[in-house]
């Protein structure tokens, strides 16, 4: 997905005074020689016709710059030095503090370095920093409304054709068949496009979930058509007809009431029904994960030992629910499915346990490592259980 260079960057500079073009370079730790940039479009009107100047108090070097071509020709996206965002009005020590007690941490609106290319490269590289110091010269010309306007236009399409390649979905060639059952190999084809889609949804609204108009800006670089135009209908009816209606409904307050009650009621046997409804592999690993989240520590690294552990062992329970909850019900996934889900959950189940053993090799107490060789033999038991029921499905 998108590069993200914001802890690298040394310093740099961005250059609009020729219209219809910015260039600029930028030096990032680790690097002897820096990114340049050439690209076609315009900075956002706040910094178009100027020399943008940017500096990182605070540089640190990042694996992955090491795949960053020098020559970083394409497509100017976003470039502007006052995006709103929120940020943290608090030092690292005292966010740690507060999220101990599990209090709100408080934040506040900043205009932010939002510098934004398509590399006919490395795809989409991003800069989104607050604490950078920046230094903006005259404006060599002026962009107006419009011009900015249309500038953020063409950005939108830029950032749509790249989430296209992303996603990389397959046209129908209409020669599939309705009523057939997909295999093994056909499914997971189908769940790699699903991740993809999944990924890409991510950074989307990792982009656009601050603006005004989220919902037609997201569902136009995803698109998603069909959406848009829902959003465009719903726009000019003004409003969901059906909340208007029950405002208006003056037994609302007791339907609503009355709903609640049954609520209650139905949540008393929840859990029960949930169990007894669920295979056995899918009731170990949800129990083993839920001992996993509470067993090792809260490390904020995404990639140390006790993040992975949990995050593998929460995909592996939420999967083998989708597929396995309430089979012999009445509803059966195809087989094909539940093989490709399976063979995914083999990896993250390996995943989970090397780092368990990582943990493990890790760890003085006694009590904490007996427990986590317990967490690692459930989790080899959850693996012989996916190979047996993988086993038993190729069979019938």
């Amino acid at each position: 997905m998108a590069w993200r260079l914001d802890e690298a960057v040394e310093h740099g500079l961005i250059d609009n005074t020729v219209e219809g073009t910015t260039t600029g370079k930028i030096w990032l730790c680790g690097r002897d020689e820096p990114l340049i940039l050439s690209l076609e479009g315009d900075c956002w009107r706040d910094v178009a016709g100027t020399v943008l100047e940017f500096e990182n108090p605070n540089p640190q070097r990042t694996p992955e710059i090491a795949g960053l071509d020098t020559d970083q020709s394409g497509i100017v996206g976003d470039v502007t030095a006052s995006r709103k965002a929120k940020v943290p009005s608090l030092t690292d020590e005292q966010m740690e503090e507060l999220d101990r007690q599990g209090r709100e941490i408080p934040f506040q609106w900043r205009n932010i370095l939002y510098l934004e290319w398509f590399s006919e490269i490395n795809g989409r590289v991003l800069i989104e920093a607050a604490g950078y110091k920046m230094e903006v010269s005259n404006q060599h010309w002026k962009m107006d409304s419009d011009a900015e306007q249309a500038q953020k236009l063409a950005n939108l399409n830029a950032m749509r054709d790249f989430m296209a390649q992303v996603i990389q979905r397959k046209e129908p060639d209409g020669t599939a068949s309705v009523t057939s059952e997909l295999d093994e190999f056909e499914w997971e084809e189908r769940l790699k496009e699903s991740d993809r889609l999944t990924d890409a949804y991510q950074e989307v609204l990792e982009k656009y979930m601050e603006d005004a108009d989220s919902e037609q800006k997201e569902a136009f670089v995803m698109g998603w058509d069909g959406l848009l135009d829902a959003l465009a209908e719903r726009d000019e009816q003004g409003g969901d007809d059906e909340f208007d209606d029950a405002d208006d409904d003056p037994d609302a307050a007791d339907k609503w009431q009355s709903a609640e009650e049954d609520d209650d009621e139905d949540d008393e046997h929840f859990e029960e029904e949930w169990v007894k409804a669920s295979h056995p592999l899918q009731n170990l690993a949800r129990d083993l994960a839920m001992r996993a989240f509470d067993l090792v520590s809260r490390e904020d690294d995404p990639q140390s030992p006790a993040q992975r552990l949990v995050s593998n062992l929460m995909l592996v329970s939420s999967k083998l629910a989708g597929v396995l909850h309430g089979r012999g019900s009445g509803y059966e996934p195809e087989a094909g499915f539940v093989l490709a889900v399976l063979k995914r959950c083999l990896n993250w189940i390996n995943e989970a346990g090397a780092a368990c053993q990582e943990l493990l090799d890790a760890e003085s107490d006694p009590d904490h490592k007996a427990a986590l060789n317990h967490l690692r033999a459930d989790a080899f038991e959850i693996r012989n259980g996916i190979i047996e029921l993988r086993r038993e499905l190729k069979q019938s």
